[in-house]
């Protein structure tokens, strides 16, 4: 749930006034270098003491890395903390230990908010090794009093994964339970090394899920390409399910349907995530 913080943020109000004005929801809050602030849902604290807020310093990468589009805190990423519910963490609830891994995190929104509101969770919030990025997540850590279970990491995707792992959880071959990631499918260029790195990074069990959310502002053909590659490419994983669902109103969703791309403008596309869950195939864990 967003704050309300009028007057703090140029980027902010001017989201707010085309939201007002002309109904378009924006896909993306904060601007480089800002503090954002997110109110924890009263059911998620883990006790009457604990924080009710979540400040999170914009990352402002090196201007070589612009394209990262690392920058602002999208629309996708609130959307997922707002319904991290929907993560079913609580299937995990008896194990001492969840381990949770997201890609892609920039400001690291959801992986706090879990790293806050679950006892047994141990979170790793990775982006690419841009020293200014990976620095304002290890900064958004400390600012929440999480560094006791949740950790910074630098990681390109596609590459060998020891640098998600402490030393010790290398030597004992640790993978995640589970995996998210909020707006990482906008480049098709890069969906073969993003899908690899789910693959080498997601616990081979039938209880381990990797959750995306994505939003149309980049097309309903770039998604439908990330599809096309975990058929092609996803070694074992398979889509468990699928819905686009409205951003604004609650509870509505809808089925995935790349064909709606003929007829929606911008103002439309802007309403609604897509929700992806993966997991193993079944028949390759028996």
């Amino acid at each position: 749930m967003l704050a309300s913080k009028a007057g703090d943020d140029p980027e902010d109000i001017l989201s707010s006034s085309l939201q007002t004005l002309y109904d378009f929801t924006p896909i993306t809050h904060s601007s480089p270098g800002s503090i954002f602030t997110y109110v924890i849902k009263p059911t998620l604290l883990p006790n009457p003491n604990s924080a009710r807020v979540i400040e999170l310093g914009t990352p402002d990468p090196q201007p070589s890395k612009w394209d990262l589009h690392a920058s602002s805190i999208w629309v996708a990423a609130v959307y997922l903390a707002d319904h991290v519910e929907d993560l079913e963490l609580h299937r995990f609830q008896d194990r001492e230990v969840v381990r949770v891994l997201e890609l892609g995190a920039g400001a690291g929104l959801p992986s706090i908010l879990i790293a806050s509101a679950y006892r047994n969770a141990r979170v790793t919030i990775s982006d690419y090794p841009d020293e200014h990025l990976i620095r304002t997540l290890s900064e958004n850590i400390l600012r929440n009093d999480v560094s006791c279970v949740a950790r910074a990491a630098p990681y390109d995707w596609g590459t060998e994964i020891s640098t998600l792992f402490g030393a010790d959880e290398m030597e004992n071959d640790v993978l995640f339970d589970v995996v998210i990631a909020a707006d990482t499918l906008w480049n098709p260029s890069l969906h073969q090394r993003f899908v690899l790195s789910l693959v080498m990074s997601l616990k081979y069990s039938p209880d381990s899920r990797v959750y995306l959310v994505a939003g149309l502002h980049t097309g309903r053909y770039t998604i439908q390409a990330f599809l096309r590659s975990i058929e092609t490419d996803g070694c074992g994983l398979v889509v468990e399910s699928l819905s686009e669902r409205q951003v604004t109103a609650a509870q509505t969703s809808r089925s995935w349907d790349v064909a709606r791309a003929e007829n929606e403008d911008e103002q439309e596309r802007r309403r609604w995530v897509v929700w992806i869950v993966l997991k193993w195939r079944e028949c390759d864990l028996t």
